[in-house]
């Protein structure tokens, strides 16, 4: 491949991260484009996981071998078998510049002009995985990432094609810090993203995270018939408690209850638990019983009254698996649940309030609001209003 056609492929990988609007298509991006940059038949990211000392797959991209799977969810290796990725805390690079990446062979053998820069140790557990899926040579080139290694990229060449060379592996090396530009780039979105959709005290969800998926979980009620539950509580106790003690302890009260309601909410497979503003929190849920959603709501109810200084949580549930009627609308299932949740603090009740189970919810739900309180406290939907 000469400079222009090598340029012309540095550009288009570099076009294709720019383009991904998910990790995953990043990652996509990355292996794919690198492998169709090298000539290469196969190719395959993956990052080092510190705290559990492997290399974990990525992605895999080209012609797989039986058992690769494009977005593995367990493929990791670990990194003792490839020791040369702690290598890559060198201080020759770490201060600047990137390392070099090498060649392996299927028969062990350096590729011809490949050892003279960034040559490595025979690997034979890099050998053996070529034999054994059909390949004849790969290049791996480390992928750093805010000077530290974050990975390395992948490219192979079946058995009988022509090895990569010391072109190559300088030019897979170019590529790997291209893909780490990309990867920057991503986890920067990615960032924002959270940000967009985390409460930053609790580290919870937010109403903006509670707003999307709830009008995606009714969507989801009204094709498939999947039970929504909404659990709005009220932390009791706040003002006082920011009165009293400062806004420190508040916050720190806060943080607390958010704690416990995400313990609570890893009881129900797939809930979000969201801080909606100030002392008001949630848990949604998709497909679990009301029944297991109630007796949920109850354990946190009860880890709640433990907390101190503070005086507890007011409880209120509305799901479309028990009898209230349609819900046409996101909003009709927060108006439940508000009410429930307002006749709890009103009735000071330790348990949680279930609209269709306990009193007259439904009615409250329905009725126009009596006072600028109650305006606030029965407002209906997230911001956005009814969609």
């Amino acid at each position: 491949m000469g400079d222009d056609a090598r340029l012309r492929a540095v550009v288009a990988l570099a076009q294709a991260m720019a383009a991904a609007c998910t990790p995953r298509e990043s990652w996509h991006a990355a292996a794919a484009g690198a492998c169709e940059a090298l000539a290469g038949s196969f190719a395959a990211l993956s990052a080092w996981e510190r705290e559990q000392g492997r290399l974990r797959v990525l992605v895999n991209t080209g012609q797989r071998a039986e058992g690769e799977e494009e977005f593995p969810e367990a493929e990791s290796y670990p990194v003792h078998q490839f020791p040369e990725i702690t290598e890559f805390l060198h201080e020759r690079w770490a201060g600047g510049g990137e390392p070099d990446a090498w060649v392996e062979t299927a028969d062990g053998a350096p590729a011809a002009g490949a050892p003279a820069r960034g040559a490595r140790p025979y690997c034979p557990q890099r050998v053996a995985a070529l034999r054994r899926r059909g390949r004849g040579c790969c290049v791996v080139a480390p992928i750093v990432l805010h000077g530290r290694a974050w990975g390395e990229l992948y490219v192979a060449r079946p058995a009988g094609a022509p090895y990569f060379g010391r072109d190559d592996a300088d030019f897979a090396t170019v590529l790997a810090a291209v893909v780490a530009a990309g990867i920057a780039q991503t986890e920067r979105l990615e960032e924002v993203r959270k940000l967009a959709f985390t409460d930053p005290l609790t580290g919870l969800a937010n109403r903006r995270a509670v707003d999307l998926r709830l009008d995606e979980a009714v969507d989801l009620h009204h094709g498939e018939g999947a039970v929504v539950s909404l659990v709005v509580c009220d932390l009791n106790g706040l003002k006082a408690v920011n009165d009293t003690h400062g806004h420190a302890v508040g916050d720190r009260l806060l943080e607390r209850f958010g704690s416990v309601l995400s313990l609570c909410g890893a009881m129900l497979p797939g809930a979000l638990s969201a801080r909606l503003g100030g002392d008001e929190f949630c848990l949604l849920t998709v497909g679990p019983p009301a029944d297991d959603v109630v007796r949920v709501s109850e354990e946190l109810c009860a880890r709640a009254v433990a907390l101190e200084p503070g005086g507890g949580v007011s409880c209120g549930v509305a799901s479309t698996g028990d009898d209230i009627g349609p819900v046409p609308s996101a909003r009709r299932l927060f108006r439940l649940a508000d009410a429930a949740q307002y006749r709890a603090k009103a009735a000071r009740s330790t348990r949680p309030v279930v609209a269709g189970r306990d009193g007259d919810v439904i009615r409250l739900a329905d009725s126009p609001p009596r006072s600028p309180h109650d305006r606030r406290r029965l407002r209906g939907s997230p911001p956005g209003g009814d969609r």
